[in-house]
């Protein structure tokens, strides 16, 4: 599979060869789908509480007599039937979201995001990715000129100009390879890998 080498002003200067496995595999849809998914659910923490009928603050007296009044019978107030009254399954915090992916599902779904990029010519190839300054203006000025808009950049090893530069720009993420994550590979429309993490990559994913 060859994947474009831009070059600074973001024109393709060249070709580079990169593996088959990794970006010439064909389009899992299912398989995308349940990684996305499950790489999703796993992020999630249990923070929802909901009180169930022996925790609400309601009396156990019964409400009114059993018969006589016409309507239906009641025990207590704290009934999940009534307005205020306890939940039948209550969430808690200790809920558990988590899917499990197996690993070479997870590295198969990975590689089908990748090779889609690929042909759909929303990933290239640069050299080396950084910045001179931590200044936000300067990787601005730097995605600017070279026809770039909301970008993610992988690479192999995280420079500290760079990170800080982006840190105040929603529209581009930088990541190392090892953090590259399914979601954010098909969140943004245009993905930038450097040559070492091209190399990683292709040691990492296969």
């Amino acid at each position: 599979m060859e994947l474009k080498l831009l070059n600074d002003q973001g024109q393709p200067a060249s070709t580079l060869q990169a593996s088959d496995a990794l970006f010439g595999r064909e389009y899992n849809e299912a398989l995308v789908h349940q990684v996305v998914t499950a790489y999703l659910a796993n992020a999630r923490s249990g923070n929802r509480k909901q009180k169930g009928r022996s925790e609400v603050a309601k009396s156990t007296r019964k409400p009114f007599r059993q018969k006589g009044t016409g309507n239906a019978r009641a025990g207590m107030a704290s009934s999940p039937l009534w307005r205020g009254g306890g939940k039948i399954f209550p969430n808690t915090p200790d809920e558990n979201f988590s899917q499990k992916v197996n690993r070479k599902m997870y590295r198969a779904g990975v590689a089908a995001i990748l090779s889609q990029l690929a042909r759909e010519d929303r990933l290239a190839v640069v050299d080396s990715f950084s910045v001179e300054a931590p200044k936000t203006r300067l990787l601005s000025q730097k995605l600017k000129g070279m026809g770039l808009d909301s970008v993610l950049v992988i690479t192999d090893e995280m420079d500290e100009n760079l990170f800080l530069s982006s840190r105040n720009l929603h529209q581009i993420l930088v990541l190392e390879v090892q953090e590259a994550d399914p979601v954010s590979l098909v969140r943004f429309p245009k993905v930038i890998v450097t040559k070492g993490a091209l190399a990683k990559m292709e040691e990492v994913w296969q």
